[in-house]
């Protein structure tokens, strides 16, 4: 399963915890953590695209752990959306992704 951690300080989005494999198929075949991984990363891309320094990330076989280092409002907004995307994946596959 996948989980999500948000973290947030003063109602801003901080830091987030993307880990594990949605198990819904097989590697390479899994449309959730396909799915995922397409809104996490397309997120991220364009947020540096607009402030390079307005986070950082760590990719490793377990997961993306996201540090927000800017809490102006677009950058606050797309994440927003990107847990929102999670979140509505969330209600589709409720045994391959979930929120802690």
């Amino acid at each position: 399963m996948i989980t999500v951690k948000v973290s947030k300080e003063n109602n801003k989005y901080k830091k987030l915890n993307i880990l594990g494999h949605a198990m819904y198929d097989d590697y390479g075949k899994d449309i959730v953590c396909s799915a995922v991984s397409s809104i996490v990363t397309t997120t991220v891309n364009g947020i540096l695209m607009l402030d390079k320094d307005s986070l950082s990330y760590l990719v490793s076989k377990k997961g993306i752990i996201i540090d927000i280092k800017n809490a102006d409002n677009t950058t606050q907004i797309l994440i927003d959306n990107m847990v929102n995307l999670l979140k509505d994946l969330e209600k589709k596959y409720p045994e391959n992704i979930s929120f802690k």
